[in-house]
């Protein structure tokens, strides 16, 4: 499990969607791809299971573009149940699950 602090930012993906993510640590996201070599799903997905605060889901981390760090997108649900929006530093557990 890799647990941190991170900041939500909001990715554009067209003109009437938006995102919004976290991102992993540089070294938890080389860690993560050393362990799953070979066993991403498509988009270079990894399952996972989500916390922050008393929320916990199930969900997808996705490689960054360029090599950059695992993302982890945090669902509307969730921000409007932990009374958080973009900008926000939350605390952030993830674990990878093995299918």
């Amino acid at each position: 499990m890799v647990e941190f602090e991170a900041e939500l930012w909001v990715w554009d993906a067209r003109r009437s969607e938006t995102w919004t993510f976290v991102s992993l640590p540089e070294d938890a996201s080389e860690e993560i791809r050393a362990l799953t070599a070979g066993n991403a799903r498509g988009f270079g997905s990894l399952k996972v299971r989500a916390s922050i605060g008393g929320s916990t889901w199930s969900t997808s981390i996705f490689p960054g573009s360029g090599g950059g760090p695992y993302v982890l997108p945090v669902k509307r649900a969730v921000r409007k149940k932990e009374g958080i929006e973009p900008g926000d530093t939350v605390p952030v557990a993830v674990e990878l699950v093995y299918a």
